[in-house]
């Protein structure tokens, strides 16, 4: 699937749709990611801010999308845990990014490469119109290799 597709399935999927969430960007490469969390009625907590679901399901899905697409076929990429810091109160737009670089890919690629399984901690900050910090994410993504992708018993390599 090309990214300007899944962007806009996105966009009219009704758990971002009714909930102010809008992908902005998913570049051609599968490299970067942006989103934006829109204020509406029905997504403001009782204080007049975003409520807080709401601004972690703005992050939720993206590392392991990303990583899906740059990994390929060969392996498995899960959502394992999720953590988020609430920093100071969201009102208006805010936004966030994801980007996945080459190091981050290698990195991942040597670690399953015997066929293991392996965890890595993503982060990223929402950001408000100031550029001030509201609120901090951490997402855990478990990555394997399928079981036809595997190397043999004794076979190093990798490959």
């Amino acid at each position: 699937m090309k990214a300007s597709t899944l962007r806009h399935g996105m966009n009219l999927w009704p758990p971002f749709l009714f909930t102010g969430i809008h992908v902005t960007e998913i570049s051609p490469d599968w490299r970067h990611a942006r989103v934006e969390l829109r204020m509406r009625p029905w997504n403001r907590n009782y204080v007049r801010t975003h409520f807080g679901g709401s601004l972690f399901a703005m992050a939720d899905p993206f590392w392991m999308l990303l990583l899906m697409q740059r990994l390929g076929r060969d392996y498995f990429v899960w959502d394992q845990s999720g953590a988020i810091d609430f920093v100071r109160p969201g009102r208006g737009t805010v936004a966030t990014s994801f980007s996945v670089d080459d190091d981050t890919l290698a990195g991942i690629r040597a670690a399953t490469a015997t066929g293991g399984k392996y965890l890595h901690w993503f982060e990223n900050e929402v950001l408000d119109a100031n550029g001030e910090v509201v609120a901090r994410i951490r997402k855990q993504v478990y990555v394997r290799r399928k079981p036809d992708r595997r190397p043999a018993q004794g076979d190093a390599t990798g490959a």
